[in-house]
């Protein structure tokens, strides 16, 4: 009797163990996170879209536009002396790419030429329990992997080889949790390189990003503009909005002069030379 139970045991052990084993598996196939191009959306040549996705929803969106200057070595004519060039390349349209979503990080990483080139941003969910209003999200790193053994853009570069240009202590693109960053302008980032401390630039521009609080598949939520569009904006709206100002300013004008003309027509006229008064 005792060994009966003893076998039922176990086989309720077993079966407890191999239903927590699917479900871990089914956990993690329904967490599995799935990545989209859609470069070949844009009307831009020079943008690029990407999409990350989670439980079937888009959970990181990111448009732009990217180029790089990377500095590298040569050797010089003499044989002796190094020299510095610089390889200019976008970020290309048939990029592979990866991501990650989580609550408070998230990462975007964009690989082209055979893993030569690996582009990529980590986010930053920033929560203040106490005060909701100044939740933020912000880009705290960005990393560009390049390898200068790759000759399309680095000619004759002295001792190929792969390198990481990454950034320090970055605080980019700050913006409200539960908004889109959108930025028509360029903005740009030095990194620096591995490669003798050499400073990497990366230019952003026509950009748009997204890594947390989607609320609608495939669509950015409210947009949150840089400093730089708002004030081209107001450039932009200034000379409109100071025409509207002086045109109703000459409006009024005119208007109470009307009136005056009417209120001053009605009234006797006196004569000038002092005689005439006897004659009324």
């Amino acid at each position: 009797m005792t060994e009966h139970i003893g076998f039922r045991t176990l086989d309720s052990a077993g079966i407890h163990l191999f239903t927590l084993a699917i479900f871990s598996i089914l956990s993690q196939i329904k967490a599995e996170q799935e990545v989209e191009n859609l470069s070949g959306l844009s009307t831009n040549p020079d943008k690029d879209i990407f999409v990350v996705r989670e439980n079937g929803t888009t959970c990181l969106m990111a448009e732009f536009a990217v180029r790089f200057v990377v500095p590298y070595d040569v050797l010089a004519l003499n044989g002796i002396d190094l020299i510095t060039e610089q390889a200019s390349l976008a970020l290309p349209r048939g990029a592979e790419i990866e991501g990650k979503c989580g609550s408070t990080e998230a990462e975007l990483s964009i690989s082209w030429i055979n893993d030569a080139y690996t582009f990529r941003i980590f986010f930053l969910k920033e929560v203040h329990n106490l005060s909701k209003g100044n939740d933020i999200w912000k880009i705290n790193k960005v990393q560009l992997v390049y390898d200068t053994s790759e000759t399309s853009h680095f000619i004759n570069a002295y001792n190929p080889g792969k390198h990481t240009a990454s950034s320090h202590r970055l605080s980019a693109l700050v913006t409200p949790v539960g908004r889109s960053y959108e930025c028509q302008a360029p903005q740009t980032l030095t990194l620096i390189s591995s490669d003798h401390q050499k400073g990497v630039t990366v230019s952003m521009s026509d950009t748009q990003i997204q890594p947390f609080d989607i609320k609608s598949d495939f669509t950015f939520s409210e947009a949150y503009k840089c400093i730089t569009d708002q004030r081209e904006q107001l450039e932009e709206t200034l000379p409109l909005i100071l025409g509207i100002i002086l045109a109703l300013v000459i409006v009024i004008t005119l208007s109470v002069y009307h009136i005056h003309l009417k209120m001053t027509a009605h009234q006797p006229q006196l004569p000038r030379d002092r005689s005439l008064y006897k004659n009324m």
